[in-house]
């Protein structure tokens, strides 16, 4: 372990040095290649110098208490000290283990989010607005940024379709677990018998692509426009504003029409469209993934769940690590990082028992 370390510590010594290389703080690309390395490196670089520290600390304590000379305010001094170093390298070589694990190169990415009515109808629609408020609220919270590609609303403010971008470091890594069917159980309000209903809602999360991962042949693709409806106000009606592209070979389709440009609705389509692609082409890559993905989505049936949201027990259940809360309306209201760090929590232990 400590000479996986020593390398780290190496390459974060000399990427700080080319930062204060003048050819790379007037290349703009190079300069945030070389941050980024930097900042997904620097944990176990902390780690590692904290660790040398204690280290000392420990061989510094154990000089001490060898010292016959010693009086006994120093000995108890350095008793302590040795203590605390040892109860810190501990606690320190836990850290690292982790900080070592393989990293999902998709972490760092903003991430696509696309959430979709399931069984139950109307109810399911509703719920899917509920979902994407949530979303919207945990992303707030976050000190993300969150911008609608593309929504399709119901008469009674539910949402059969959407499709949103939530834009800020490290979003792929805490939303990625949300992927699958999200399972609500309620009575309806349009319900007069009082019976509880199940709904499901389907939720894929796809890291965006960045432009060197995808790259796409112009003449592989048919866009169409026309003129936006549903929400947003007549205006948006008035011109072909909005986007409708087809990748030909796969025959995907994406759509956008939030923006009143057209420009910007097809910038928009385009990210979804490379997203999409990428997360195919990574599947096709690995068959644990496709076969996770597969699982995790699923058809929308309500037999396939990641969690359930249970309104009259105010219970939200996660399947996968059988944890269950009673605090539905803060989670609802966004404060999602009560499900999702022990989610991370139970990935990296998975991980780490497959590791040794």
């Amino acid at each position: 372990m400590i000479s996986k370390l020593e390398i780290f510590e190496k390459r974060y010594n000399e990427l700080s040095t080319m930062l204060y290389d003048p050819s790379v703080a007037s290349d703009s690309s190079k300069f945030t290649e070389i941050m980024k390395e930097l900042r997904s490196i620097e944990p176990i670089y902390e780690a590692y110098k904290a660790y040398k520290t204690h280290e000392s600390a420990i061989e510094e304590a154990l000089a001490i208490l060898a010292d016959k000379d010693t009086d006994e305010e120093m000995r108890a001094f350095a008793s302590e000290e040795l203590d605390a170093s040892k109860k810190a390298i501990s606690a320190l070589e836990d850290e690292i283990k982790i900080l070592l694990l393989p990293k999902d190169e998709n972490d760092d990415k903003n991430v696509i989010v696309e959430i979709r009515a399931g069984a139950g109808g109307e109810e399911a629609a509703l719920f899917s607005a509920e979902l994407y408020r949530m979303y919207s609220m945990y992303a707030e919270k976050r000190g993300f940024k969150t911008d609608i590609v593309n929504i399709s609303e119901t008469e009674l403010g539910g949402i059969k379709e959407i499709s949103f971008m939530i834009e800020g470091m490290g979003a792929y890594s805490r939303l990625k677990f949300e992927s699958g069917v999200h399972r609500v159980q309620r009575v309806p309000e349009t319900e007069s018998g009082g019976r509880i209903h199940t709904s499901t809602v389907t939720v894929a999360v796809l890291p965006e692509a960045e432009d060197v991962e995808i790259d796409i042949n112009p003449k592989d693709l048919k866009i169409d426009t026309f003129r936006s409806s549903g929400a947003g106000g007549q205006h948006i009606n008035k011109t072909s504003s909005a986007i409708r592209i087809t990748h030909l070979p796969t025959g995907m389709v994406v759509e956008c029409q939030d923006e009143r440009s057209q420009y910007k609705n097809k910038d928009k389509a385009m990210k979804v469209l490379k997203s999409r692609l990428l997360a195919e082409k990574q599947e096709e890559q690995s068959g644990a993934i496709a076969a996770e993905r597969k699982s995790q989505v699923g058809s929308g049936d309500r037999s396939e769940k990641i969690r359930t949201y249970n309104f009259h027990e105010s219970r939200v259940t996660d399947h996968r690590i059988k944890l269950t809360l009673y605090r539905l309306d803060a989670i609802l209201a966004g404060s999602l990082d009560e499900i999702i760090d022990p989610l991370i929590a139970a990935d990296r232990a998975e991980k780490l028992k497959e590791s040794n």
